[in-house]
């Protein structure tokens, strides 16, 4: 009997370090919202496929590349292809990263500051724009679709421009560029402000009802500006990736998207 016992307490004490080891930790950075949002959400589904998810949340756009190219994140969430290009065009191939799972796409917006309105644009109005190559070449181009400036003929979101690189600004307006975390915070010293999505979002601003005016989401910046789950290129068949891949891009996810009062038509799923 007591052999018997002997077996059968062994027997439980290794299903429960089974159990307790079962699951595997994937460390992800990402922005607080929606990205951190999105990930929380999908926190229990994971776990059934077998990982638990560490989310280390960022509020500056530098750091999670790096982070993640180090080892210290296995993954971030935050950035769209543009921005990664960036990043992997000043940075040597071993420190480089790839786009692995498109989620969503956040249009990018004006918003009012001191003028409620673009209707009293006026000269020398200043207008706050994200500093990093991407964005503010994202900043630039809807300043000229909206017929503000003119930038130099064929200009891409490929292309790293600054507002140096204007070369019509009949309004004089003054572009003052701003790291894009404390755009939200400087709306009352500047007449307009663009601010990126997540930001807006994360300051309570609600894009489909507060902005003057957005990308359009049916046009190309809707499949150039998709936010990804990027990792290094060692890990792209990784089975984690997979689990991340299976969690983020589901019917669950997807209404949870479309039917949070919060993101107001500023999150939008790509999958």
């Amino acid at each position: 009997m007591k052999k018997l016992l002997a077996v059968l307490l062994v027997a439980i004490l290794t299903v429960g370090a089974t159990s307790a080891l079962a699951n595997e930790t994937i460390v992800i950075g990402a922005t607080p919202s929606p990205h951190a949002e999105i990930l929380e959400f999908i926190k229990e589904d994971l776990a059934a496929l077998g990982y638990d998810l560490d989310i280390q949340v960022f509020t500056e756009y530098p750091i999670p590349n790096p982070a993640t190219a180090a080892g210290d994140l296995q993954a971030n969430y935050f950035q769209h292809m543009p921005y990664l290009n960036a990043y992997n065009a000043n940075v040597p191939e071993a420190e480089q990263l790839i786009a692995a799972i498109p989620v969503h796409y956040e249009p990018y917006g004006i918003y009012a500051g001191t003028k409620k309105s673009l209707d009293e644009i006026a000269e020398g109005d200043t207008i706050a724009v994200t500093n990093d190559p991407s964005n503010e070449t994202r900043a630039l181009l809807l300043l000229q679709e909206a017929g503000y400036i003119k930038l130099p003929e064929g200009a891409t979101a490929d292309d790293s421009l600054t507002k140096l690189d204007v070369v019509e600004n009949p309004l004089k307006l003054d572009i003052v560029e701003m790291n894009a975390e404390l755009i939200p915070a400087a709306l009352g010293d500047v007449s307009f402000a663009i601010i990126n999505g997540n930001f807006a979002i994360g300051a309570g601003l609600k894009p489909g009802k507060d902005a003057l005016r957005l990308e359009d989401p049916q046009g190309d910046s809707g499949k150039l500006y998709t936010n990804y789950v990027v990792i290094r290129p060692a890990d792209k068949d990784a089975a984690w990736v997979e689990a991340l891949r299976t969690a983020l891009q589901s019917d669950k996810v997807r209404d949870f998207i479309n039917n949070n009062p919060t993101y107001a038509n500023g999150v939008i799923p790509v999958f």
